[in-house]
């Protein structure tokens, strides 16, 4: 799982918060199930940005799993706005699951 971030501090705290945020389908937090691409700060605007995924363009879940890391990022940097943009590209794949993930999942 390789999360593209240009301040590694402010990267550890959003992923920390972010690993509160569970799929509800499968179980497992959205970084260990590799759905974070990127982290992005922009200290001058106070702008948090976020990349990420879904497991399918189609997953009945999507809007509550977004909304819910928009709120988890929130919560962590309160004085920053939250742009959280869904893509696709790539496309997500299981082997995009972090080590510790495959283990939850008996993988």
């Amino acid at each position: 799982m390789n999360i593209i971030s240009n301040n590694n501090e402010k990267c550890d705290l959003a992923l920390n918060a972010l690993r509160n945020v569970i799929d509800p389908e499968i179980g497992l937090n959205i970084v260990d199930l590799g759905l974070v691409y990127q982290l992005d700060f922009d200290d001058e605007q106070q702008i948090v940005y976020c990349r990420m995924t879904l497991t399918t363009q189609f997953c009945p879940m999507g809007e509550s799993i977004t909304e819910s890391a928009k709120s988890a990022l929130q919560q962590c940097f309160l004085d920053c706005r939250i742009e959280l943009n869904l893509s696709f590209e790539p496309v997500w794949n299981q082997s995009l699951i972090s080590e510790e993930g495959k283990r939850f999942l008996n993988q």
